[in-house]
Order: C-alpha cells, then structure tokens, then sequence
C-alpha cells in the first residue's frame, strides 16, 4: 500500500506491502541501487529514509522485518505552493509539478489500471523536458488545469476497457479467418457507447469533426485491404459476418442490419407457398428496408476471362446474384403491409424506439468480385471497365454493383474529399 505524508517543505511517500515483506525492495537497493515500485515509481538508495540501518544490516535480517513495517522514501519538494517531484522518479526527462492546494496526493493520481504510468504517458506528448504541471493556466504558461486532470483520471481507461480494446485490435488483425468470434470490436464500441462522454461542454470544431471522419475512413480502407490480401483463407459465410459489421460505417445512411430475414414466396408454386430467407437486409433512417448480398472478392468474378463478339460479358456467378437479389426484392414488393408488420415485429429490438420496416420500392446492392486488370488479348490490350460500368448500368434501377476494389476506391476518394475541407 502506497500512502504520502505531506510536510511543511517536502512530501514522504510511505510503501507498506500488501502480499509479501520488504525483503526484495531492501535487496534490489542493497545490489543495484535502485528499485521499482509499483512499476512505476523509481527510487534509488539516497531515497530512502533511514537508509544506512536499514540497507546497512545483514541481508538475512530484512525477512525478520515485520511485514506492517514502513519504508519511507523521499518524494517531493513543496515550494511556491508545487509540490515538485524529479523527473527521474517516473523515468522521464520531465519534472512534474503539482499545484498543493488542487491536487491530491494519492496513488491513482500517478498510477492507472494496470500500473500503467501516467506521467510516462503525458510526457510522451511534450517535446521538450520543461515540467509537467498540473495547476493554474493563467499563472503557468502549459499548465494543465487541475479540473482537467481530474477528468483525465476519471476517464483513464479501465482494466475491462483495455481487455476490450485489445480483443478489438485482434478481430481487426485477424478478421475472423478461421473461425467465428464475436465481435470484438463491436462489443468494444458499445462499451463506449455506455460510458459516461469524455466530450466536454466545449462544441467540437468543424477540424476536429473531419479528423474523426477521416480516421474512420481510413480505418476501414485498412481493414478492407487486409481483409483483401488474406481472403484465401476465408469462406463466403466470413465474408458475410466480416462486411456486415462494418457496412453501418460504409453507408451511414443505414441504421441497422438484419440478418436471415424472412420473405413470403407465394409465386414460384402457387400451390404451395414458401419462406425464403435473406441472409441480409439494411434499413435506413425512415425504415426503408434494402437487400444486400455479400460474395467472395476472388472466387465470384464478376467478368468472364473470354470475348463474345468483342465485348466481355457477366460471368454466371454475378448474373445469378443479380437474378437472386431480384426475386428477393419482387417477393418483398408483393408482401406488402403484411409483410411490414412481420418484419416490424420480428426485429423491433434491432430498431430504434418508435422505427418502422418500410417496404417501398426496395433496391439491392451486390458487394463481390475484384475489378478486372486489363490484359492482352489477340495482340492488344483490353480493358474490362468499360464493359463492366455497361453492365452496372443495365442494372442500376434496381440493383447496385460493388467490387471490393469499389469499395477502396470509394474510401479513397472521401478521404481525399475530408482532407481538402479539412486544410480549407
């Protein structure tokens, strides 16, 4: 246990263990000079109080030592009403001051969940080895207000938000490539989305707004192409949960995402009719609901490798994608009000509070395939986007067509777009 004692001139920090004796603490200064506390506070011999009895006995001794026993080290220096604590008891080059009145002297004050340093943290953001300190702005040119170090203490990250934050980073490396996992990075985001804002009352700047947006976009131009460069490994079902829990960033017209929506299918046999299942649909913010249909980016090429009378045409995996996603959006077309309801009440608790599924004049969007390369073929180079942009079009009116190379290019270019509004 960590405690300080504040004197008249100077502040003595007192180290009780809390699991074992003093024994290794008196033996790393006795051997090396120097020890660490908590991982974070560094002292050397000439710190401790009292060190000449203490360090000067015979080794055998320091386990005889009650376990209550104190070791007091020399902490600060209280002058001009900073405390003021050299640099080297943090390992950095910056020296922290701490106003006396305003801050109170505590371990959580220098050490955060996992003996992380936080000193060690706010000198990494200075470029020079003038003091850190926490105190009065006007007075202290770079001072940071005591009310904003309070906040910074309170809103440091926890240990279960750090345990979040790290099963993030693995789902965005790994992507679910092997196996299914739940989503990390979604269960992480809605962590925050719980936790008290650490925005304060201070309106956002319009630069600051577009800074966010940017890393958003590039985060996910990242993802994609990661995703891109290890999608051998990867089955049409990984792709389908892998896109459907970024697809809300993509397009943020959409609000949510539902997975195996039924259909009412009383055309193909009207003798018999059926249920067919979605494996996913997007709703927009006034409840529109649209198809999408997710393929894999190699193995469903979207043009063939060979000429029909000059021109490139849709190989059977697009046209079949095209076809299918048709008959979803005709089936759901016909449902009607019926099938609103349905919808409705079968998802309510992916809706927001009040939201309805509407169905009018659905559209569906393909996410599949590559962009094709030109090569050369009977002596001359050929390229496919034209070909390909015609087949888009021939579609438009009810189905979009994104290859994952679309995607990237869509993501370049509203980075590209935020970052010429953000320098103007």
């Amino acid at each position: 246990m960590i405690t300080f004692e504040n004197r008249k001139s100077r502040v003595i920090l007192e180290y009780t263990p809390e699991f074992r004796s003093n024994a290794w603490i008196l033996g790393d200064l006795r051997t090396s000079g120097r020890v660490r506390i908590s991982r974070v506070f560094r002292f050397e011999r000439n710190d401790l109080i009292d060190a000449d009895r203490l360090l000067g006995r015979d080794a055998a001794r320091d386990f005889e030592t009650d376990d209550t026993d104190l070791l007091r080290f020399r902490f600060a220096r209280t002058r001009d009403g900073y405390h003021r604590i050299l640099g080297r008891l943090f390992g950095i080059r910056n020296d922290v001051w701490l106003q006396q009145d305003a801050v109170e002297l505590e371990r959580k004050t220098f050490v955060a969940e996992r003996n992380i340093n936080i000193f060690g943290r706010i000198a990494k953001l200075k470029e020079d080895d003038s003091p850190i300190v926490v105190g009065d702005p006007r007075k202290i040119d770079g001072a940071i207000s005591a009310e904003m170090f309070d906040e910074l203490l309170r809103k440091f990250p926890s240990s279960g938000e750090m345990d979040r934050y790290a099963l993030a980073r693995v789902e965005a490396v790994v992507g679910e490539a092997i196996q299914p996992m739940k989503s990390a990075r979604e269960a992480y985001e809605r962590y925050l989305d719980r936790r008290v804002s650490i925005v304060t009352d201070t309106p956002l700047e319009q630069k600051v707004l577009i800074e966010a947006e940017i890393q958003k976009y590039a985060y996910l131009r990242d993802l994609i192409a990661q995703w891109l460069r290890e999608e051998k490994d990867r089955s049409e079902a990984d792709w389908q949960r892998m896109v459907a829990k970024i697809i809300l960033l993509l397009f943020p017209k959409y609000i949510a995402v539902l997975e195996s929506v039924p259909v009412s299918d009383v055309y193909s046999d009207p003798l018999r009719p059926t249920t067919r299942q979605i494996d996913l649909c997007l709703v927009d913010a006034s409840g529109a609901l649209d198809v999408i249909e997710i393929k894999k980016p190699s193995a469903a090429a979207v043009l063939g490798r060979t000429l029909y009378r000059d021109n490139f045409v849709p190989t059977r995996e697009l046209t079949g994608a095209v076809i299918q996603t048709e008959k979803y959006l005709f089936h759901l077309s016909k449902w009607g009000r019926k099938g609103e309801q349905k919808l409705t009440e079968e998802f309510q608790a992916n809706l927001p509070v009040g939201l309805s599924i509407r169905i009018a004049n659905p559209k569906g969007l393909i996410i599949m395939g590559r962009s094709p390369q030109a090569r050369v073929i009977g002596g001359r180079e050929r390229n496919h986007q034209l070909d390909l942009e015609v087949i888009k079009r021939q579609y438009a009116n009810m189905v979009d067509i994104l290859t994952y190379d679309d995607l990237l290019s869509r993501l370049e270019n509203v980075i590209a777009s935020l970052q010429r509004r953000k320098s103007t």
